[in-house]
């Protein structure tokens, strides 16, 4: 079949891809920027990307029509709570318009499990979206997920963060909240044997893990399998902003996606029951089995997706990366050093290998303290980490910068800064005629920019000369 796939940047869309492709399905991406395409899959032969934006649906003739299944990923969980449910709408109601005038047959959709009246903001939107795409031209298959585990997952992650971090936690009660946790591996397997089935047509269906647990149950059965012991105490007094400054300060999450998080979180997700599993003999794992699977994969570094990588998880960078690859000369601030390059291969896997982990090379303090000074005044701070160890794609979240550009054959890495910042900064890294080209670009926004990098000025100069010095050292 020829299958569009929207949200292809996305934690789900990242791997239902390959799985599809293994499959030996020809594959369409419809992506906002052609920047965020994993150089992996521009070799594949049967795939093809095309750049749309279903809040505008003037750019959606370059979708072909004759597609024969389309998934539709899209979402705006981290989007501002002022404007996410009308963003939601408009791409919803730009996606039928002009699917209507084209041969495609199914519509598969991924919601989120909605049973109880007084619904989330984030699940309500969900609901008003499933109305939206109905049509009578082509079917439309729903399914109804609640909380996904798996590596680089939002709930996944948060809890990590979590356990790992605090012994004793005073929660809010909502951590009584009930839930079904579904391991992601499973979701995948509805999603891609669902495609051509008729008996799902215009079907809705939730679909869920075995287990009914509560958040505090699957806190503390993730400690279990981390052997720690935690204690979790819950309170009645924390009020929902409370509770998303309470995920924010301690997990690595943004503070948006922390309030959708809360909202959620405080309705019951509940999934009801059909015969979905035997139609599509897929048979949930439990939760104990999701986490260790996800163990699993960032044990061996091979993590696909994460929502760290999103667009909207800073609020810094909205949709296109293009915007951000020219860097600007006028009005800027630079830091430039250059030093020769003793082995090419080892300054290049360094260069690609920065933060996380692995740290800034030179005067990590120094970064740390950076990062919790950002955090302190509401920025993301270091802890997004990066999603691979040793490899950076256009996109990729990389502590408190967002990868621009990055080409090992080009041998240039592009970043920009997603901190608070009176002003925009760049940071870039170019291997030219033997030397590493080392350029820290800084435009600042009026006097308080100016005076900001005045102030940081002094410690630029070991820094940056620190890092680059580590960078081209012939040392393993």
């Amino acid at each position: 079949m020829k299958i569009l796939v929207t949200g292809s940047t996305g934690y789900i869309g990242k791997r239902l891809i390959p799985i599809l492709l293994n499959e030996g399905h020809e594959v369409v991406c419809a992506v906002r920027d052609k920047l965020r395409v994993d150089k992996n899959l521009l070799e594949e032969p049967h795939i093809s990307f095309v750049e749309a934006d279903f809040l505008k649906p003037e750019t959606l003739k370059t979708i072909p029509k004759d597609i024969d299944v389309v998934y539709y990923l899209i979402h705006s969980m981290s989007s501002s709570s002022d404007d996410f449910e009308k963003l939601e709408a408009a791409c919803a109601t730009n996606f039928k318009t002009y699917f209507e005038t084209t041969r495609v047959k199914q519509v598969i959709y991924l919601s989120g499990i909605t049973n109880e009246e007084s619904l989330s903001k984030h699940l309500q939107s969900r609901k008003n979206v499933e109305d939206l795409l109905a049509s009578e031209h082509y079917a439309l298959t729903i399914f109804k997920a609640g909380i996904i585990v798996g590596s680089g997952s939002s709930s996944f992650e948060i809890i990590r963060d979590l356990v790992e971090k605090l012994p004793v936690m005073i929660a809010p009660k909502w951590l009584n909240t009930k839930t079904q946790p579904l391991a992601v591996r499973d979701i995948l397997s509805f999603l891609s044997r669902a495609k051509g089935k008729e008996e799902l047509y215009n079907k809705s269906y939730d679909v869920f893990g075995p287990e009914t647990m509560t958040y505090k149950e699957m806190l503390l059965n993730f400690a279990e399998i981390r052997n720690l012991k935690r204690y979790i105490l819950t309170v009645p007094i924390m009020t929902p902003k409370l509770s998303s400054y309470w995920l924010y300060f301690v997990t690595s999450t943004s503070y948006k996606l922390a309030s959708s998080l809360v909202d959620s979180m405080g309705v019951q997700i509940i999934g009801k029951e059909s015969n979905i599993n035997e139609l599509l003999d897929v048979h949930p794992i439990s939760y104990r089995e999701a986490v260790e699977l996800a163990f699993e994969k960032i044990e061996q570094n091979s993590i696909v997706s994460s929502w760290k990588d999103s667009l909207v998880s800073s609020g810094r960078l909205k949709n296109s990366l293009h915007k951000y690859v020219n860097v600007p000369t006028y009005g800027c601030f630079t830091d430039y050093k250059e030093h020769e390059v003793l082995d090419m291969d080892t300054t290049i896997n360094r260069i690609w290998s920065i933060g996380g982990s692995t740290g800034w090379y030179y005067g990590n303090y120094l970064w740390q303290i950076r990062g919790h000074l950002d955090k302190l005044f509401g920025g993301i701070g270091l802890r997004r980490g990066r999603t691979h160890a040793s490899e950076l794609n256009a996109g990729d979240a990389l502590d408190f910068w967002r990868v621009i550009f990055s080409d090992k054959k080009e041998r240039k890495l592009l970043l920009y800064a997603e901190m608070k910042l009176p002003g925009e900064a760049w940071l870039e890294f170019k291997i030219e005629d033997g030397l590493l080209k080392q350029t820290a670009t800084f435009r600042p926004h009026g006097l308080a920019g100016r005076l900001y990098w005045y102030s940081v000025l002094p410690f630029h100069g070991f820094i940056f000369r620190g890092m680059i010095n580590k960078l081209v050292e012939n040392k393993v």
